[in-house]
């Protein structure tokens, strides 16, 4: 069952990314990188580096790059952020945030470095870019964290104002 969740949640992620994309300047939040870190985070190692790995090369397919080098990345993050959700305490918002923006960086600094060191692309000094992706990605992961902790509480709540109501 996790694993359709997580394809659903793959799938929905690549599509928003898609439509927003024309609205928002590009790159200001990697929807799928969200995605993958929150699997790490909420299950644990393995299912990061399995949610990074269908992730990464579902971007590489569908973006026409060279195959397997957001896979690559992507696998890495996934693995890292899952050994961090499960090494270290991580349920406050600031540790989220943190570990979000790490996980951006760390992505961007395996998917631009491997194009680089394959002479594939230059991609100058984008640290400005990355910095506000990291920022972008931390936000929309806390709030990601924040709805989907709220939720069952939400529906609990709901029924029993209902109930109350009807007394």
């Amino acid at each position: 069952m996790k694993a359709a969740w997580v394809l659903l949640a793959t799938a929905a992620a690549i599509a928003i990314q898609t439509t927003v994309d024309r609205w928002l300047a590009a790159g200001a939040v990697d929807l799928v990188l969200v995605v993958v870190v929150y699997n790490a985070l909420a299950s644990e190692r393995v299912t990061g580096l399995l949610t990074g790995s269908f992730a990464g090369l579902v971007q590489d397919v569908l973006s026409g790059g060279v195959l397997g080098m957001a896979g690559l990345a992507k696998t890495v993050v996934g693995y890292l952020a899952g050994i961090v959700g499960t090494q270290f305490i991580v349920t406050h918002s600031a540790s989220r945030f943190v570990v979000f923006f790490l996980a951006t960086v760390l992505n961007a600094v395996i998917f631009m470095g491997l194009y680089e060191l394959l002479g594939l692309r230059h991609f100058g000094a984008p640290f400005a870019a990355v910095a506000v992706q990291g920022v972008g990605n931390a936000v929309v992961g806390v709030l990601v964290f924040k709805v989907i902790e709220l939720l069952p509480g939400a529906v609990e709540r709901r029924r029993a104002a209902r109930s109350r109501f009807r007394r």
